[in-house]
């Protein structure tokens, strides 16, 4: 039984973990003043949508109920935004581990897409889609972040793995 590229996911969920929380941070530092801006309200909603979107997956996965009807909520709050990012980790760690080897991630299933389409995928394909997913928008998130006179987290995955050496 080989767990090689699960255990690497696992791996990669933790560096999620822990880049979502710098960006939560980074937003909260954000000057009050700006808070009430556009981008702002931008950054907070495309957050959002990561964690709705990560949800939804476990909804498709039969984990999860489906608790979200909107991909894109605008009324969240960052400590909406923290609550639904942690209760989505820990959906996905649950989820990761209780796949008991890589073959699993080679299985399609079938679901409905947010466009109401019957589709079909491997889960492996998700969980990449997933970390993929992340990144994207945390990029984007930065920009705002940085546009609202605020620094953006660093967030890349080589900071967080590597280690210094004295």
């Amino acid at each position: 039984m080989s767990r090689i590229l699960i255990n690497q996911y696992v791996r990669w969920l933790e560096y999620e973990q822990d880049a979502h929380a710098k960006t939560l941070a980074a937003l909260s530092a954000v000057p009050v003043e700006k808070q009430e801006e556009p981008e702002f309200k931008k950054a907070i909603r495309i957050m959002a949508h990561l964690a709705v979107a990560r949800h939804k997956w476990m909804v498709r996965f039969g984990r999860a109920l489906d608790m979200h009807t909107n991909f894109f909520p605008d009324d969240w709050t960052l400590d909406t935004l923290a609550a639904e990012l942690a209760a989505s980790h820990q959906l996905w760690e649950g989820y990761l581990g209780s796949v008991e080897e890589d073959a699993e991630l080679g299985e399609y299933f079938e679901y409905v897409s947010s466009d109401a389409s019957p589709c079909r995928s491997m889960i492996g394909d998700v969980v990449t889609q997933l970390f993929g997913h992340s990144w994207y928008h945390r990029g984007q998130v930065a920009m705002l972040v940085k546009m609202l006179g605020g620094e953006p987290a660093a967030t890349d995955f080589v900071y967080w793995s590597r280690e210094i050496i004295a």
